[in-house]
C-alpha cells in the first residue's frame, strides 16, 4: 500500500542539520504514526512521504519554506515576566509558553529584566534547512475514528 491521504504511516526518522549534526533520532523510542495528508507534518516530509510504501528508506532535505519556516526578526517580542510560564526563575536560553490569540505557544528567554523579559517566538528550527532520513516501516488504511479525530490512534500516535 503506498502513502495516500488518509493512509497511517509509521515510520523512523533521523533528523539532522544542514552540517550534518543529529538533531533528533526517533529510533530510540517507537516509531512515529502519521495520519497522511492531514497536516500533522511539517509540509516537507509529507511531501517526500506521499507514494511511498512499507520498506522504503530514503533521505529528504527540508528548506524552511517547507520546514517550520523563515527566521523572522520580528518574532523577538518584550513580554511582561508574569506572562511567561514554566519556571519561578528565568535565564537565557530557557523554553517557557506564553498564551496568545492562538493558543499557547512556546518560546525562548533571551534576556531576562526584573519586570520584562525578551523572548524569541521562532520555532528553534526556523530558519534552518533540515535533512531526514526516513524509513518506512508500515503503510494502512486510516481507521474512519482517525480520520474524524485528524491523528493517528496507537503506539507512535495519540493514545486515547
Amino acid at each position: 500500500m503506498k502513502v495516500t491521504k488518509d493512509t497511517v504511516v509509521k515510520f523512523h526518522y533521523v533528523l539532522k542539520t544542514a552540517e550534518g549534526d543529529v538533531i533528533e533520532d526517533s529510533s530510540k523510542s517507537d516509531p512515529i504514526a502519521l495520519l497522511f495528508g492531514h497536516k500533522n507534518m511539517i509540509q516537507g516530509v509529507e511531501d517526500a512521504l506521499e507514494g511511498k510504501e512499507a520498506g522504503e528508506e530514503f533521505s529528504v532535505t527540508v528548506n524552511p519554506e517547507n520546514g517550520y519556516g523563515e527566521y523572522l526578526e520580528e518574532a523577538i517580542q518584550r513580554i511582561p515576566a508574569k506572562h511567561l510560564q514554566g519556571a519561578k526563575t528565568w535565564k537565557p536560553g530557557m523554553v517557557g509558553v506564553v498564551n496568545t490569540e492562538q493558543g499557547q505557544r512556546q518560546v525562548t528567554v533571551l534576556k531576562v529584566g526584573k519586570f520584562m523579559i525578551t523572548v524569541d517566538t521562532n520555532h528553534p528550527l526556523a530558519g534552518q534547512v533540515l535533512n531526514f532520513d526516513i524509513n518506512i516501516l508500515e503503510v494502512r488504511a486510516a481507521e474512519e475514528e482517525e480520520i474524524s479525530h485528524g491523528h493517528a490512534h496507537g503506539v507512535g500516535g495519540h493514545q486515547h
